[in-house]
């Protein structure tokens, strides 16, 4: 969830009230004090999330436009970028661990042979994580994509 200035401090909006779901295609936030209403509402205003909220007292609801075909397409175009961030934090682990396994097998504690295994069996890993990444995201922007 968006996080809001309340007095000063960045705080996730989940802390500061109970969000619910009245209807299929809207949010609503009971706030539990009044003073988070209003950053609250300009907070999703500024967002690139295309919301509006509206403001009944302690309440703000989100109500959520119809996907445009231009918005879905901003929407695969954001699970493509997420997909590749997640890709590159794996690559990342990888190197992490493979450095760690050259750093052993300097050292002494690991042997040619165990660290040419360890080697094969991260690239394994690495392998089904990136496939799997890849399968979730075809399945997200097939599910954006449907209409």
């Amino acid at each position: 969830m968006l996080p809001v200035d309340y007095y000063g401090a960045t705080t996730p909006l989940k802390q500061l009230g109970t969000i619910s779901a009245p209807e299929a295609r809207m949010l609503q936030i009971q706030v539990w004090t009044a003073a988070p209403s209003g950053p609250s509402r300009r907070r999703f205003q500024t967002s690139d999330l295309g919301l509006n909220p509206a403001i009944d007292g302690q309440t703000l609801r989100l109500p959520f436009p119809p996907l445009t075909e231009q918005r879905r397409r901003d929407l695969v175009k954001l699970v493509h970028s997420k997909t590749e961030e997640a890709r590159v934090a794996v690559r990342n682990v990888r190197r992490h661990v493979h450095d760690e396994l050259r750093k052993a097998q300097k050292e002494g504690d690991v042997s040619e042979d165990d660290l040419k295994r360890n080697e094969e069996e991260l690239q394994k890993l690495t392998d089904a994580h990136i496939a799997k990444i890849d399968a979730e995201g075809r399945k997200k922007e097939a599910e954006l994509l449907e209409v």
